[in-house]
């Protein structure tokens, strides 16, 4: 009998264990004004056929656009973009449930943050319309210190929309070394490379070196290559991606390719960009006139070479993200308010519409918590 009972208490623990490896959590930032959003909303996600359960949405928090989970999953980080009362809150996470506890929020030191990266030491938001970064510091409970290092950028460009009037400092990323910090400067046609010190303080960053970035093509977001030899940087001017071979904290440029055709007549407006899990594939985001995503494939030399555009069946795709497993592209549309699920399929990198949605306000960040 207790032979029996033994193959039956496995038979359901490895149930739940395949059950787990199927589901993650997707946290999903969004604008609440003007807009149907309540705050940050937290789904379960099943891969087995991609479709999204709600589980938690965290209210009282205005325009929670862009979040990171800490790399324990014990908490998350929000930025607060509301022009020059901007914030950063920090929150305590509960994986199981979803829930985000509110633990406080801070002056994010310049107006409209539109990036966070977090580690275990530090949390580093880039302010927009302030042109600055600001470092802050973890706590032992999960909140956030009063920012210990704030760097202000200064410079302009040439875009004749007048985008490029000031600084616009638009994401800053960790190289995967983890020993330097990149930030694009959209404002300044610059990408900008600190040296990175997590107890450094006042001195968290110092400035390495500068990459100057083709007039008027506004340098925005940039993701490194599963092996960390390679870096590719997504323009919104132009839509362009150039792509560099990184070492040591230098990046050196390699390539540069179109993600639309060259007749292309209408506003690009270049958004978000992140590679397959398997290291195979890239893909960028054009909101504008364009609501297109690209697919490229990598090579071994880390060159790209393109696959194709489709639609992204919605408008405004502000940021995508792909789950674990890389079965699934999710596209979140701010202007048509939900997020879009692609079929990626891993042999050819092809995407196709899985006919699921997820209907939410103005999403703006989509996150898994692997």
């Amino acid at each position: 009998m207790k032979r029996y009972f033994g193959i039956f208490l496995m038979s359901l623990l490895s149930t739940a264990a395949f059950s787990q490896q199927n589901t993650y959590n997707l946290i999903v930032g969004t604008y609440t004004a003007p807009g149907k959003s309540e705050g940050i909303y937290t789904y379960s996600f099943d891969i087995t056929g991609g479709t999204a359960t709600l589980k938690n949405v965290t209210r009282d928090t205005t325009n929670p656009s862009y979040l990171a989970i800490s790399s324990d999953r014990k908490f998350a980080y929000a930025v607060n973009e509301t022009g020059n009362t901007s914030s950063v809150s920090a929150f305590k996470y509960d994986a199981k449930t979803g829930n985000l506890t509110f633990l406080n929020k801070v002056d994010s030191h310049g107006a409209d943050p539109c990036f966070i990266t977090v580690d275990d030491q530090n949390v580093i938001v880039a302010n927009y319309s302030g042109g600055s970064l600001a470092v802050f510091s973890r706590e032992a409970d999960g909140s956030v210190s009063e920012a210990i290092q704030v760097i202000k950028h200064t410079g302009k460009s040439i875009d004749p929309q007048g985008r490029q009037k000031s600084a616009h400092v638009h994401m800053t990323n960790f190289t995967p070394d983890h020993k330097y910090l990149v930030v694009n400067d959209l404002g300044e046609d610059q990408t900008y490379i600190y040296n990175y010190n997590p107890v450094g303080k006042e001195k968290t960053l110092t400035q390495k070196s500068v990459i100057k970035a083709t007039p008027g093509t506004g340098p925005r977001h940039i993701t490194f290559s599963p092996n960390g030899k390679f870096a590719y940087l997504a323009h919104e001017f132009n839509g362009a991606v150039s792509v560099f071979a990184y070492a040591n904290g230098s990046l050196r440029k390699m390539q540069e390719i179109n993600t639309t055709p060259k007749d292309f007549k209408g506003k690009i407006d270049g958004a978000d960009i992140h590679i397959s899990p398997d290291g195979k594939f890239l893909y960028e985001t054009n909101r504008g006139d364009a609501n297109s995503i690209s697919a490229f494939s990598i090579l071994s030399n880390g060159k790209l070479k393109f696959i194709e555009t489709v639609s992204t069946l919605g408008k405004g795709p502000r940021n995508f993200s792909i789950d674990p497993s890389g079965k699934f592209l999710l596209v979140g549309h701010q202007y048509t308010n939900n997020v879009v699920i692609f079929n990626r399929n891993k042999t050819t990198g092809k995407l196709t519409d899985s006919g699921n949605r997820i209907d939410v306000g103005a999403p703006v960040c989509l996150v898994f918590d692997k």
